[in-house]
């Protein structure tokens, strides 16, 4: 026969201040105690041990758990009960689950701290701290094993359409982050982030959104901008200069050592570490670069960088080099645009082969096989592309 329950009703929770213990019916009761105090315990039986139990639900002072709630309660560890499980020892597992899963926004702080060494720089390394700290805030605050497609999913599709790459930068960085909990036994189950056979079902393609560029100066309007550069003043100046007739990209050139120059060969070689790719690549030096070089050998630095800020001690900030285009009061044109400026150039005006101009941009021309077979970086035909891009540039041209 089933035990009588709901034998409690609200007005009495309320109004009881004898001290003892008022059942509910089916081990569910109410205690009070001398100093009226007044909270919900469930009694039972242990199945694993066969002795009783009793196991707190709460308070019922004031209402802080009402008495629906305390029912509420009671069921599912009636439940728990059925299945063959101790409600305690349940509620201390997950208790304990809850204390050591940590939330996303702890994990991928570790994840990135213990992932410095592979990447590539500085500035690598806080780009993937923003994104995650800025961009992935909604879910930082959520356990990494209760993320969802849908928790992605209201970071990533705002910005999918008016961002695409920080987007689809953002996804696969919180992709790894959540791959890297799971390899550690913190969540199970499919990846929410993964674009393969999940999201690519839900977002745009990738090819289809519209990718920015940077603006680039047409190259038939790069002399006549040397010419006006070589007239202004700072080291600032001599970098972009020296950036432009190298085809390198900004954080190379900021951060350029005067160990990685070989000037007796002229040779400027970056490690892997600084090149996006993550492949050392050697630069030719041409004659107007070397007098950019020993212009700066002049200068009294107490630091190993080439060009320096006003301190003499630490390399320019990203911001610099643009700030000497902005002075120059130059529309629709970026510093890294002139990489662009130099291959629409050597597509246009010279017979170099495109693997020679894409090697001058330290990019990686063709599939893994050919790549395997060409192990050269066509050093010797990029002296000669390098020279004639610096004899274009530099040409001396009226004003109009």
């Amino acid at each position: 026969m089933a035990r009588s329950m709901h034998k409690l009703t609200t007005r009495t929770v309320a109004t009881v201040k004898d001290a003892g213990r008022y059942s509910d019916g089916d081990g569910l009761y109410l205690r009070v105690g001398r100093s009226n105090d007044k909270r919900w315990v469930f009694r039972y039986t242990s199945p694993s041990t066969k002795k009783p139990r009793e196991m707190g639900l709460g308070s019922a002072r004031n209402g802080m758990v009402s008495l629906g709630e305390a029912r509420a309660l009671a069921h599912k560890a009636r439940e728990t009960l059925q299945s063959g499980q101790d409600p305690l020892e349940q509620r201390s597992l997950a208790l304990s689950k809850q204390q050591k899963t940590p939330t996303f926004g702890e994990f991928s702080d570790q994840f990135v701290d213990e992932q410095v060494t592979a990447f590539r720089n500085a500035k690598h390394i806080a780009q993937w701290r923003m994104t995650l700290r800025e961009y992935a805030a909604p879910i930082r605050q959520k356990q990494v094993d209760a993320i969802t497609t849908e928790d992605v999913l209201s970071i990533l599709q705002p910005m999918w359409r008016t961002k695409p790459e920080t987007a689809d930068r953002l996804r696969g960085r919180i992709e790894r982050v959540l791959n890297a909990a799971k390899a550690r036994g913190l969540r199970s189950g499919e990846n929410p982030a993964a674009w393969r056979g999940h999201l690519e079902l839900i977002l745009p393609k990738r090819e289809k959104l519209t990718r920015g560029h940077f603006a680039a100066m047409p190259y038939g309007d790069v002399p006549k901008f040397m010419q006006r550069l070589r007239t202004q003043k700072g080291t600032a100046a001599r970098a972009l200069e020296f950036l432009i007739l190298s085809a390198c990209r900004s954080g190379e050139v900021r951060q350029m050592q005067w160990c990685e120059l070989d000037l007796q060969n002229d040779i400027w070689t970056i490690p892997a570490a600084r090149m996006k790719m993550g492949r050392e690549h050697r630069v030719p030096i041409t004659e107007r670069m070397n007098e950019l070089l020993t212009e700066a050998q002049e200068q009294d630095c107490k630091t190993n960088y080439v060009f320096v800020g006003p301190m003499k001690q630490n390399p320019f900030s990203d911001a610099a080099l643009g700030a000497v285009l902005k002075r120059m009061e130059v529309a629709n044109c970026t510093v890294h645009g002139f990489r662009s400026s130099f291959r629409d150039w050597a597509g246009d005006m010279t017979e170099a082969p495109r693997e020679v101009a894409e090697a001058a941009l330290a990019h990686v021309v063709g599939d893994a096989t050919e790549r395997a077979y060409r192990r050269g970086d066509a050093f010797e035909k990029r002296k000669s592309l390098m020279a004639s891009w610096s004899s274009y540039s530099v040409a001396r041209r009226r004003p109009d």
